[in-house]
């Protein structure tokens, strides 16, 4: 057991829980995931997680509808991939709390501080849906706000990627990997790792990130426990 708990957030692209189908859910992908993050809840680790809604979809290449209504149909995605994770962890042995920013029936419950964290402190795998519950608003902002109302120790971020580079390693080969770098650095070298509006508010708050592959082995558990072999975001 860990001396001092640790309390971290994880960003899971919903692209990611697709696997190769690229859409939906890949449910041996999940169970995967689950098989790697039992291990880090046991140990003590206190965790939050929050779920892309790209397998689902991607509002802002649609010029069908209005921002403000394909931005709510992402918030649904969200909240569609943490219904459908938070069983498969069930499944797996974990307890689970779901939380969103507005009422969906009795299938989640209203996000509160304090309720979040009790389920934390009772040991269960806490999941953010719904963003903000505002358009305009990426999940990227999402992560960042609860990190710092909870007193997240870190931002960790799952993406295809082994990190941050220089420039796309898919297009240059010549890229640059950073091992460490600031969230002043990150914006000024318009590096892209989280958006504008949640660097701000991580920079105002003093909430680092790590950003590490998800395809490593055992990447998840690794980065639960503090061992990052991506790049840390310091403040």
């Amino acid at each position: 057991m860990m001396d001092k708990k640790r309390r971290v957030i994880l960003k899971l692209s919903g692209e990611a829980l697709a696997g190769e189908k690229k859409t939906g859910f890949d449910e041996e992908v999940v169970r995967e995931a689950a098989g790697q993050i039992r291990p880090a809840v046991n140990a003590g680790v206190e965790l939050a997680i929050v779920i892309g809604g790209g397998n689902f979809w991607r509002g802002r290449t649609s010029t069908a509808i209005g921002r403000v209504q394909a931005d709510q149909i992402g918030m649904l995605a969200t909240v569609m991939n943490c219904l459908y994770v938070s069983e498969i962890f069930r499944s797996e042995g974990m307890q689970t709390k779901i939380f969103t920013p507005f009422y969906v029936g009795d299938m989640t419950e209203l996000f509160s501080k304090d309720a979040a964290e009790e389920a934390l402190a009772a040991g269960k795998v806490v999941f953010f849906a719904g963003g903000t519950g505002h358009p305009y608003f990426s999940t990227d902002t999402g992560i960042v706000l609860r990190a710092v109302e909870l007193g997240a120790d870190e931002i960790l971020l799952a993406k295809a990627i082994d990190g941050v580079y220089d420039s796309d390693p898919a297009i240059n080969p010549d890229a640059v990997k950073f091992d460490t770098l600031t969230i002043d650095e990150m914006v000024d070298k318009q590096l892209k790792v989280i958006d504008l509006t949640a660097s701000i508010i991580a920079m105002e708050n003093r909430m680092p990130l790590a950003v590490f592959g998800l395809k490593g082995e055992d990447s998840i558990k690794r980065a639960l426990m503090g061992d990052i072999t991506g790049t840390r975001v310091t403040v």
